[in-house]
């Protein structure tokens, strides 16, 4: 069950499709080059093949809670603290506090890698990451200065708090409670529940810093009135050391399906009184604050469902070629073969690949945009930039996490019983995954997104936008001829499927919101093909100019255009469907009487 990372493909995808070199000379990233960007990966990849990977299995078998303190399986805390070492939890933290102020898509790279080796461990730095960004977005400059160089360190994780039992993506019921401290001085006492909370407690560090939402005495009702806090796990004293525990524990631990090597809290605040926490930015503001978190966090569990389904399909290709069963269809050796001989489980196979490679172009397409939104000056181009990770993170996060349940299952079944087996360890990558779907916003919630305030509030101008770079394609496609044409032929199904697709819900979405939501899942799912199909496309089209070329690295170049007519071929006809749902498929999801379910 070892790990390699695809450091050949990942490259290709970020210098070409993703555009690197115009990522680095955006303002702020001058200093830093193609070379550099190649020895991060280089090292990052040893460090997730040598140190992560052979933790995954030892992370299945949970971690153990006693007297509020959550013991973590051998090897993780040391595992963690050579990372926290080497400087990975900062590389796209300010360099002002202390991070090495990497671009986001170069961080992505790494966190491919990460997600891909264990993907319960990557959790830990990943939220870190995300709390960071609110914090130095929001906060104010005294709590940047007391937490920020601590976080961008590793030295102290953050966690995201929103959940409670009766507030799951509705956060508008949210109870959680914080009122002035009575010693005036300026801090506050929280006190709630809050349930599924990653890494919420573990050893692996000497403190934390949990993000909490929770509601002022005076707080409207709804979404409106919920603010947000930093409540540490022990407090900070004036010169930098910790001092007392706060009111704050871990009250148990989930028994889940999946990511079993993170442990998933309930939390307890304000048992003995309340949590000290302090107030970021201003009160009532809590949840826009904490979508900047979730941005964020949407966008890497994207690139979690690609990463693992990367770690599933490598085992599933590694024992295909070592199975033997079967003689060889066609073949006069009447010896059993490797399995990877037999039709369909090359298929499988190529399902698995061809989609893993579309996810990571969309992904890192995704990251490009992040970086150019963030760091190009206000204009035209920073707007369009903004506008389209908008409509991409529901896309990203939506599609490639519902394929990665489709890729983990496709592993099991190359294995054959031997994948129900949990010795292989094929098992593990389908019940990890399971989750990548669900937090951080369920499919469902981000195909309403993704329909309603990313393309009905904006009357598709970004889609529009976007599919006419695909037709660009299409015709670059129609010139390159040959074994281009079903390549070609798969892009333009989608892009029709697409387009017909979105008509059918905007003219819906105002006077009947729920026939075009019906819909909305489906759509999302026909846009992660489309979008996925011209990448790889794209990425076909450079092959091809590669080999005319007469480039060294001929093989590679083959293996792109022959994974991309896979693609087009099996894959993008999945839109056809997903594209009759949208349009026919409203009255018979909706007619059926609640009583008769």
């Amino acid at each position: 069950m070892s790990y390699t990372a695809p450091l050949k493909e990942m490259q290709f995808v970020l210098n070409n499709i993703a555009d690197l070199p115009s990522v680095l000379a955006l303002p702020g990233y001058e200093d830093h080059s193609t070379d550099l960007v190649d020895a991060i990966l280089e090292e990052a990849g040893k460090f997730a093949g040598e140190v992560l990977a052979p933790l995954n299995r030892e992370g299945d078998k949970g971690h153990r809670l006693a007297d509020a303190v959550v013991t973590t399986g051998k090897g993780f805390k040391e595992a963690y603290h050579q990372f926290r070492d080497a400087g990975w939890v900062g590389m796209r933290a300010p360099a002002e506090f202390g991070g090495q102020g990497l671009p986001a898509l170069v961080a992505m790279a790494t966190e491919e890698m990460w997600c891909s080796a264990n993907l319960a461990f990557s959790l830990c730095p990943l939220l870190t990451l995300g709390a960071l960004e609110a914090i130095n977005h929001h906060a104010s400059d005294e709590l940047k200065a007391t937490y920020l160089p601590k976080m961008c360190s590793g030295e102290w994780p953050g966690t995201m708090n929103l959940t409670e039992p009766q507030a799951g993506s509705d956060l508008a019921l949210v109870r959680s409670k914080a009122v002035p401290n009575p010693n005036g001085d300026g801090t506050y006492l929280v006190s709630g529940q809050k349930i599924f909370i990653t890494w919420g407690e573990h050893d692996m560090a000497d403190n934390l810093v949990h993000l909490v939402l929770a509601r002022l005495p005076d707080a409207p009702a709804g979404v409106k009135g919920i603010s947000l806090f930093i409540v540490p796990k022990f407090m900070v004293n004036a010169d930098g050391s910790l001092g007392q525990r706060n009111d704050v524990k871990c009250v148990s631990l989930e028994h889940k399906l999946g990511i079993h090597g993170s442990p998933t809290c309930v939390m307890s605040y304000g048992d003995e009184g309340g949590a000290i926490g302090y107030l970021v930015g201003e009160a009532n503001k809590g949840l826009g604050y904490m979508f900047t978190m979730m941005n964020h966090a949407r966008l890497g569990v994207g690139v979690e469902g690609m990463s693992i389904s990367e770690r599933a399909y490598q085992q599933a290709v590694a024992y295909a070629k070592d199975r033997l069963q079967s003689r060889e269809l066609g073949s006069s050796n009447p010896e059993p073969a490797a399995i990877i001989r037999h039709p369909d489980v090359r298929r499988m196979l190529m399902t698995m690949r061809s989609q893993i490679e579309a996810m990571r172009a969309l992904c890192y397409f995704g990251g490009t945009a992040l970086d150019k939104a963030a760091s190009l000056p206000a204009g035209a181009e920073q707007q369009q930039s903004q506008y389209l990770i908008n409509f991409l993170i529901p896309i990203i996060k939506g599609w490639c996490t519902e394929t990665a349940n489709e890729l983990t299952s496709l592993g099991v079944q190359v294995h054959g019983g031997m994948g129900f087996i949990e010795e292989t360890g094929a098992a593990q990558y389908m019940r990890d995954a399971r989750i990548a779907a669900i937090y951080e916003g369920t499919t469902g919630i981000h195909g309403m997104d993704l329909i309603g305030r990313k393309m009905a509030s904006e009357k598709a101008a970004t889609l529009k936008a976007v599919l006419g770079e695909v037709e660009k394609t299409i015709a670059e496609l129609a010139a390159a001829g040959g074994e281009f044409a079903s390549i070609k032929a798969g892009l333009e199904m989608s892009t029709k499927a697409a387009k017909e697709a979105a008509e059918y819900i905007l003219a819906n979405f105002a006077d009947n919101t729920k026939k075009s939501a019906a819909g909305s899942v489906p759509f999302l799912m026909l846009m992660g093909v489309t979008l996925g199909g011209w990448l790889l496309a794209k990425s076909a089209l450079i092959a091809k100019a590669r080999l005319a070329a007469g480039d060294a690295d001929a093989d590679f170049y083959r293996a792109k255009i022959t994974t991309t007519r896979f693609f087009a071929e099996h894959i993008a006809p999945r839109t056809l469907a997903y594209g009759y749902e949208v349009v026919n498929g409203a009255d018979s999801t909706l007619e059926l009487a609640d009583e008769l379910f």
